[in-house]
C-alpha cells in the first residue's frame, strides 16, 4: 500500500492535469454556423471562459480576398494579445473580386450595400445576434478589422452598422463605392504598405483621409507614436491611428498589437 502523502500528491498531480485540459478545451475556437437565406455560413469563434458571466468584448477580423477564418485566425493570435476578449473569424464565400478573380471562384465579402441581397452583412447581424444571445457582450466593446478585401467589408460595416461598435481597424484597402456613406465619426485606425501593388496608397489615401475628416482630426497635427504609426487626435474621442509600413499589399505581423492596443483604448459612447 502506497503512503498516504504519496497517494495525494498523485491525486493532486491527476486533479491539476484534469482543471488544466477542461481550462484547455474552453479556450480552444469552435466552428460555428449560421444559416443565412438557406446558405450556410461559418466562423471560427474563441470565446473565453468568462465569458457568460462576464461583460466581454468581441472582436470580428475579416480575411483578404482568397483567404480563409483559419489563417485569420492563426495570423492574427488576437486570443493571445487579449485573452479575455471573445474573437470572431468569419469565412467568406466566393465572392467576384474588385480587382482580381473575374470569375469569383475565390472567397471574399460583398462591399457593397446594394449587391448580393446584402449577404454578408446579414451574415454580421447574425452572427452578432447569436453572440449576444449565448454570451455576455460588451455592447460598449465592439471592434472591426478586416485585411484588403475583408478591410473594404470593414469600412462597409462602418457606413451601415456604426452604431454596433466602438471602433473599427481596416488595413490594406479603400473604401470604394461606399466612400459616400462614410459620414459616422468612430475610432478607426488604417494600415497601408507604401508599396502597395493591388490597392494602390493613393486610392487608400482619398480613404483615410475622408476619414480624418470626418472624425474631426487635423491632418497636419499627427504624433509619431513609434515607426509606423502615427496618432491623430479627433473630435470627442473619434480619434485615429495610421499604420504606415514600406512593404506591399501583405499584413505586416508587428501591426497585431498596435490594432490591439488601439482596440483597447476605445468604448462606444
Amino acid at each position: 500500500m502506497q503512503p498516504n502523502h504519496t497517494l495525494k500528491a498523485k491525486l493532486w498531480i491527476l486533479s491539476m492535469f484534469i482543471s488544466l485540459g477542461t481550462a484547455f478545451a474552453q479556450d480552444l475556437p469552435k466552428t460555428l454556423e449560421w444559416n443565412i437565406n438557406g446558405q450556410v455560413r461559418k466562423a471560427l469563434v474563441y470565446t473565453p471562459t468568462a465569458a457568460k458571466n462576464k461583460p466581454t468584448p468581441v472582436i470580428f477580423a475579416f480575411h483578404g480576398h482568397g483567404g480563409t477564418m483559419l489563417n485569420m485566425y492563426r495570423t492574427r493570435g488576437f486570443e493571445k494579445l487579449w485573452p479575455e476578449a471573445i474573437f470572431v473569424c468569419p469565412q467568406g464565400l466566393n465572392t467576384v473580386g474588385m480587382l482580381t478573380d473575374p470569375e469569383g471562384k475565390k472567397s471574399g465579402w460583398v462591399m457593397d450595400d446594394q449587391a448580393n441581397n446584402n449577404r454578408d452583412l446579414q451574415f454580421f447581424d447574425a452572427m452578432l445576434k447569436t453572440l449576444r444571445s449565448d454570451y455576455n457582450i460588451d455592447d460598449s466593446r465592439i471592434y472591426a478589422t478586416g485585411h484588403s478585401n475583408g478591410g473594404g467589408f470593414t469600412y462597409l460595416l462602418w457606413a451601415t452598422r456604426a452604431y454596433e461598435f466602438a471602433a473599427f481597424a481596416p488595413t490594406a484597402t479603400a473604401a470604394g463605392k461606399i466612400i459616400s456613406k462614410l459620414n459616422t465619426p468612430k475610432p478607426g485606425f488604417h494600415l497601408i504598405g507604401e508599396a502597395d501593388p493591388l490597392v494602390k496608397p493613393s486610392w487608400q489615401k482619398i480613404t483615410y483621409n475622408k476619414m480624418l475628416r470626418v472624425n474631426g482630426c487635423n491632418i497636419a497635427e499627427g504624433t509619431k507614436v513609434d515607426n509606423n504609426v502615427t496618432f491623430y487626435k479627433g473630435k470627442d474621442g473619434n480619434d485615429f491611428e495610421l499604420f504606415i509600413h514600406d512593404g506591399g499589399h501583405e499584413y505586416p505581423k508587428n501591426a497585431n498589437q498596435p490594432i490591439i492596443d488601439f482596440f483597447k483604448k476605445y468604448v462606444k459612447k
